[in-house]
């Protein structure tokens, strides 16, 4: 298949606007990727996971927006599979995980240090 048929705008993709809500046309416009792509990749990718209304239609948030676009990147622009891309979105999702149990800790050691000096200027007040 050639670079070309897959759908990709010439360019930057355009900015994502401040909304709640996007339809799968919105979607589609947004991240470069015709609207029979990203129902395929709902049924790939389990992180995706547009809310659905009325008739089965779709509503996609901010974050499932960021996620296509990262799907794309990594099938379009970097060329892995499906498989290959699913497996990438794993690892980073472990990694987003480690880094806030990382970022938890950080902050109890801060407040740890933060109590023992309060309390160390409180015995040189006294």
């Amino acid at each position: 298949m050639q670079a070309s048929s897959h759908n990709e705008a010439p360019g930057p993709l355009p900015p994502i606007p401040a909304k709640r809500y996007f339809t799968i046309g919105e979607v589609s416009e947004l991240c470069a990727v015709k609207p029979h792509v990203l129902r395929y990749w709902e049924q790939e990718f389990t992180q995706l996971k547009p809310v659905k209304r009325r008739g089965n239609r779709r509503y996609y948030q901010h974050h499932e927006v960021l996620l296509i676009r990262r799907i794309r990147e990594l099938l379009y622009e970097q060329g892995f599979t499906i498989s290959g891309a699913r497996n990438r979105l794993g690892e980073a999702a472990v990694q987003e995980h480690e880094d806030a149990e990382e970022v938890e800790r950080l902050r109890a050691v801060i407040a740890e240090i933060r109590s023992d000096i309060v309390t160390t200027l409180a015995q040189l007040k006294a």
